[in-house]
């Protein structure tokens, strides 16, 4: 069923704005033909600068003589979901051609095959644009941000230097590379600037060393030189290589390396050994590609209303959901996860945003930094699509960095726990310019000499903690759904917890001299109810959160908690606050917190404990109904269906089937640009990750609701549309159907032990 969503284009792009993506294991390719030239971009997981800019590898132009591409002849460039490659087709008067370019799955190798019915002759050029030491201004005055794509110098006042990379003709390859200056790293700053080198010993450095580059190689070619040109608004120079002799079949190969080495010459060595390591040959590796595609779309898949096409607007919804699972599917194996301001797909951003003439690495919202609620949205759809595997990047890019999380909490407070805060570097620690500059001669984002140590200035994210609740859930989520061991992500989950009640137990005592409220509860002042409520106390997004983990925590096992740990969690679940209530003309609603300052953002966070935590469903109708009236009564903005905005998610939750319909058909619908699930800019860039991944919940949450051992069937799904699908569910079950006319005709939940647990709800007219 997935071959009825490839995506076919039968004439060439205009710029790179009209690339397909392309990928595998941990590289993403934005794939186009311009004026009868193949061009790609490659991005990899990992290669973050000084500056910890998200850096792409570089750009690739492929030139053939005789063209079969010549503007006016035939053409067809193909996504070929089923087996995971691009396929691009040419006919001229003086030539037929068919490339193939696809990524190993094993490996983060980059193969582009030729295949003419003539003797070709074919240049590749390797394209750079970090060629010189380069001072990125600080674009406050020009509009242009320049420093926003490595989010902490935004706005810094004083100097920033982006520093090049090494590229050289290496026999008959071109080779190049990036190596961090260890004398000029973000991270040493970031440790100064906030007052953190007494525990330096104690952190994880993810910086030093870091060098990502590669080869591009192919059998027969040879260096033919540079030349100099401009690609939109970059320069650029090209690193060329040229077949020796003409053929009717090419293979061109792109050898990648991301490390940390304590020498060039450790990760050059590491390098060739990828190259030169004994490894199937091609037809066994693009046979391996191909089968782990294969094996990817069977094991979960939403297809509505198949038997229509693509003018019919619910069949181009399932068709998205798939072809965004696909670009999520190019990162499955990442060193770090996928970034929701556009994955490993992102392109020149004068394609974007027409001010923003900058280079292809740009991006806003920084590369290397991390922004926790949008990124949350990009991973929890993967537990009902069962892509178990690829949410541990996620899940990794906590634990990895615990250390310095929770040295900064001792360093600051003196107690225990860790503290990742909304908006923070992949190293774990808040970005720069949300904990503010010092420099007098800063404009923006000062810092005041007696501000609070260990707190951001910026007002929208100073106490906004409750993302790291949200993961850590996440995480026994992917436990309970999968069963695969989480012992190893349990020091995150257990830090992550344990920070609130000793951190707002010393705030409580600060303020008082005691440690809970009146009733014995906990306080939890000051806080942010998202970014939304500034000066919250006691939030529902961050109770909810709280009572999600300490649950979970206490239904594992005792190898995983202790039965001393089981004890301090069931006092401490007995500790924490109920929601906030309120009445609006008579209707009982959730509020967002129990108080607040200032509302200040177009979140609702009232919503949380519904989604993504679990405390009510459908089930529990009287909390449905005051989820009901919280949203007929809200004040907060609403019906905003770009980037990050949930509407259909809460809807689906409510059970209010004709609204999670309307919603989700808006957020999954074709975006604005050529390749249809190239969402964006919204609040965030192209394309926009959290866009997809919360029209993909939105989606699931339709079709299918899993809390606690119950599986609800059809929660919010309308009649009028058929579906085939496979979805998981907790407990390593796959509930698998097809729904007709409103009938469900076919119906497989794997074990059939928990056919018991399933309820089919009845279907509503839209």
């Amino acid at each position: 069923m997935i071959d009825q969503y490839n995506i076919v284009w039968s004439e060439q792009s205009k710029n790179s704005s009209e690339s397909m993506p392309c990928g595998g294991r941990d590289i993403g390719l934005n794939v186009w033909v311009e004026n009868g030239e193949l061009l790609f971009y490659a991005q990899r997981s990992g290669c973050f600068d000084e500056n910890n800019e998200y850096m792409k590898l570089g750009r690739f132009r492929i030139r053939f003589d005789p063209n079969p591409f010549v503007l006016g002849g035939e053409f067809r460039q193909e996504l070929r979901l089923r087996e995971g490659f691009v396929r691009i087709l040419g006919q001229s008067e003086s030539a037929r051609a068919e490339v193939n370019i696809w990524v190993e799955v094993d490996r983060s190798v980059v193969h582009v095959e030729i295949e003419a019915d003539v003797l070709l002759s074919v240049e590749a050029a390797y394209e750079g644009w970090r060629n010189e030491l380069e001072e990125l201004p600080d674009g406050q005055s020009d509009g242009k941000r320049n420093r926003f794509g490595c989010f902490s110098w935004d706005a810094y006042p004083g100097k920033v230097v982006r520093y090049p990379d090494s590229v050289s003709f290496d026999g008959d390859r071109v080779a190049f590379h990036h190596r961090n200056q260890d004398d000029h790293l973000l991270f040493d700053f970031i440790v100064k600037q906030q007052d953190l080198e007494e525990v330096r010993t104690e952190m994880v450095d993810t910086q030093k060393g870091r060098t990502y580059g590669g080869l591009l190689t192919g059998d027969g070619f040879v260096p033919s030189g540079n030349i100099n040109g401009t690609y939109l608004d970059t320069a650029f120079t090209s690193w060329i290589l040229k077949s020796e002799t003409a053929a009717c079949r090419h293979e061109l190969r792109l050898f990648t390396h991301v490390d940390q080495t304590q020498t060039l010459e450790e990760w050059r060595t590491n390098l060739e050994a990828s190259v030169e390591a004994t490894t199937p040959s091609t037809n066994a590796a693009r046979a391996r590609a191909r089968d782990w595609w294969q094996q990817y779309w069977q094991r979960s898949w939403l297809i509505i209303n198949t038997e229509k096409n693509t003018t019919d607007l619910p069949w181009t919804l399932g068709r998205n959901y798939q072809l965004f699972r696909y670009q999520l599917g190019c990162n499955a194996f990442g060193s770090y996860p996928t970034k929701f301001n556009g994955g490993n797909f992102t392109f020149d951003p004068g394609l974007v945003q027409e001010d923003k003439t900058l280079a292809p690495d740009w991006r806003a919202w920084g590369g290397g930094s991390f922004t926790a609620q949008n990124q949350r949205l990009v991973y929890w759809p993967m537990l009902k699509s069962g892509d178990f595997e690829q949410m541990e990047p996620q899940f990794q890019f906590y634990s990895r960095v615990l250390p310095n999380a929770a040295a900064r909490v001792k360093h600051y407070w003196g107690h225990d726990g860790c503290l990742f805060t909304e908006q923070m570097e992949n190293f774990g620690l808040p970005i720069a310019c949300a904990w503010g500059w010092e420099e007098p001669e800063a404009k923006k984002r000062q810092r005041p000499a007696d501000f609070e140590p260990g707190v951001q200035v910026n007002s929208m994210c100073k106490y906004l903690y409750g993302a790291q609740l949200e993961f850590a859930y996440m995480i026994i989520e992917h436990h309970r759904f999968s069963g695969i061991d989480l012992s190893r992500h349990l020091p995150f989950i257990k830090s992550a917890v344990d920070f609130f009640d000793a951190h707002y137990q010393m705030r409580r005592r600060q303020r008082s001299g005691e440690p809970l409220d009146a009733s014995g509860k906990l306080e939890i002042y000051p806080s942010t109810s998202c970014e939304s409520y500034n000066g919250a106390q006691n939030p529902s997004d961050l109770i909810a959160g709280l009572q999600a983990c300490l649950e979970s925590l206490l239904q594992l096992d005792d190898f995983l908690v202790s039965g001393e740990e089981k004890s301090y969690y069931a006092a401490y679940l007995q500790r924490l606050p109920d929601f906030g209530y309120d009445e609006v003309d008579g209707d009982p609603i959730m509020k967002p917190a129990w108080s607040w300052e200032k509302y200040q953002n177009v979140e609702c966070p009232q919503f949380y404990p519904l989604f993504p935590f679990d405390r009510f469903d459908l089930r529990d109708t009287d909390a449905i109904d005051l989820f009901k009236n919280t949203w007929k009564h809200g004040t907060f903005a609403k019906g905003i269906v770009q980037s990050w905005h949930q509407d259909g998610i809460f809807f689906a939750r409510m059970g209010l089937t004709r609204e999670a319909a309307e919603f989700n058909t808006a957020k999954m619908r074709d975006s604005d640009r050529r390749f249809p699930t190239f969402w964006g800019p919204g609040h965030d860039w192209v394309p926009d990750h959290n866009w997809g991944g919360s029209g993909m919940i939105g989606l699931q949450e339709m079709l299918m609701q899993t809390i606690g051992r119950e599986i609800r069937l059809f929660p919010a799904w309308p009649k009028q549309w058929d579906v085939d699908f496979k979805l998981h569910a907790p407990y390593k079950t796959t509930v698998e159907g097809s729904l007709r006319s409103g009938e469900l005709v076919e119906l497989d939940v794997t074990p059939v032990t928990r056919h018991s647990d399933l309820v089919v709800m009845e279907l509503q007219e839209i």
